[in-house]
């Protein structure tokens, strides 16, 4: 029997205030050998967070890989620029929070800010610029409601 599991709503995180907050437990696999987290793993948690974002607005990854979006052209974002500032170090166990914010939207672009914080710390930052791209790899201007969605959740 084929069942169609619940919605975990909280799973991809909460839009709320004008950003997107997506909660990351650090894991034995995201340290290096003194259990620090690795700086690479900070990478992808803020990928999971611009990803659940996309997600919450309503432009998620599989939509725009199938064609969804704008008229059946295959889209992707791509990540053009990423620069990130480590302040302070995250543990194994630690419960942290990845929060993404819309700083600019641009024709074929989307500026991030994104930070992730243990408590009221954070501990590292980061702008993103991310441009939409078709199947063949080349920039897009974002469609009207792709982007009326973008402001709708950042807002």
């Amino acid at each position: 029997m084929t069942r169609t599991p619940e919605p975990w709503p909280d799973l991809a995180g909460r839009l709320a205030g004008g950003r997107h907050v997506l909660p990351v437990r650090v894991y034995f696999e995201d340290t290096d050998f003194s259990g620090v987290v690795y700086h690479a793993s900070y990478l992808r948690f803020m990928e999971r967070g611009r990803t659940d974002f996309l997600r919450l607005a309503g432009i998620g990854h599989g939509a725009l890989d199938r064609g969804e979006a704008d008229g059946g052209e295959r889209l992707a974002f791509a990540v053009r620029r990423m620069t990130l500032e480590f302040l302070k170090p995250a543990r194994i166990d630690d419960l942290l929070e990845v929060e993404t914010r819309v700083a600019e939207i641009t024709g074929a672009r989307i500026v991030l800010q994104q930070a992730v914080r243990l408590g009221d710390a954070r501990l590292v930052t980061a702008d993103v610029t991310v441009a939409l791209v078709d199947g063949r790899g080349r920039v897009q201007r974002l469609p009207a409601e792709m982007r009326g969605r973008l402001v709708a959740a950042g807002a």
